[in-house]
This record gives C-alpha cells, structure tokens and sequence, in this order.
C-alpha cells in the first residue's frame, strides 16, 4: 500500500511515499531538494548513474543544504541484482518518518523495479506482493524484467 504522506510528497515526477518515511519518483531538480530539505528529508538516494547526467552537480547540492547523500546506480536491467537490493535496504535502514529520504531515478520506474525486488529478497514478501508493491511505487517498463526476476 502507499502510504499517503503529503508533507513529504515533493513535486518530481511520478512522486510517491511507498514506503513511511520516503519520497520516491523521477529526477528532482535544484528546487526540488530545497523543497526536500525544508520538508524535513535527511538523506537522498540518487539510482542514475554517473553517465545520466541531471544537468547540476546534484551530490554537491544535497550537502550543500545538509543532507546525505547515497548513489546506487542502476543503470538498467543488468543491475537489478540481490546485492543492489541489499544495498538499497542497507540505504534505508535509518530512514522512517523521523529521519525521511528521497529515492529517485531518473523517472520513478528503476525505484519501483528495486523496491520490488528489495521487497521479495530481502523482506520476503511474497513474488506477487512485491511485483504490486514495485507497481506502486513506480514499476512500468521494467515490470517484465521484474517478473522475470521474481520468477512469476
């Protein structure tokens, strides 16, 4: 179920709160992290890797206003592994209602892909209980490599 958390939905793409205590969706511009940080978010994790530039320097930017920074990326399909998984759990270990983060991509697809799969591996959900949580919380274009994964 998404959870309805208005305070933290910030106007990105695709925004969501999957998850308390996360904001998710596509690639947030400068104003959109200042949004983030006056709303109170700690931390942001950006699932672009380095070749998918946003047109700022946004690691920079997002300590500048005094939130941490975490990059995972995941570029495409190759990258939906276990250990991307782990990580992003690990990512979000500390993250809740009192301690929020930002999760985006570049358009909210690669978060729900991710946040599916963290939810079969590493909290055992069930495959069709992950694929509509992934659904969601953003899963489009990658929901037959999801699937595939999931072994639905």
């Amino acid at each position: 179920m998404v959870f309805d958390h208005s305070e933290l939905l910030i106007d990105i793409p695709n925004a969501r709160c999957p998850i308390e205590g996360i904001c998710s969706g596509g690639r947030p511009q400068p104003h959109h992290l200042q949004a983030a940080q006056e709303k109170g978010i700690k931390v942001v994790i950006n699932l672009c890797p380095s070749h998918e530039p946003g047109g700022y320097d946004e690691e920079s930017l997002v300590i500048a206003l005094g939130m941490h920074y975490y990059n995972l990326p995941i570029a495409g399909p190759s990258d939906l592994t276990r250990e991307k998984a782990q990580e992003l759990a690990h990512a979000l270990e500390n993250c809740n209602k009192e301690h929020p983060a930002l999760l985006h991509c570049a358009s909210g697809n690669r978060v729900g892909a991710i946040l599916a799969l963290k939810a079969y591996w590493i909290d055992k959900q069930t495959a069709e209980e992950a694929l509509a949580f992934g659904r969601e919380a953003g899963l489009t274009q990658l929901e037959p490599v999801v699937r595939q994964l999931l072994s639905l």
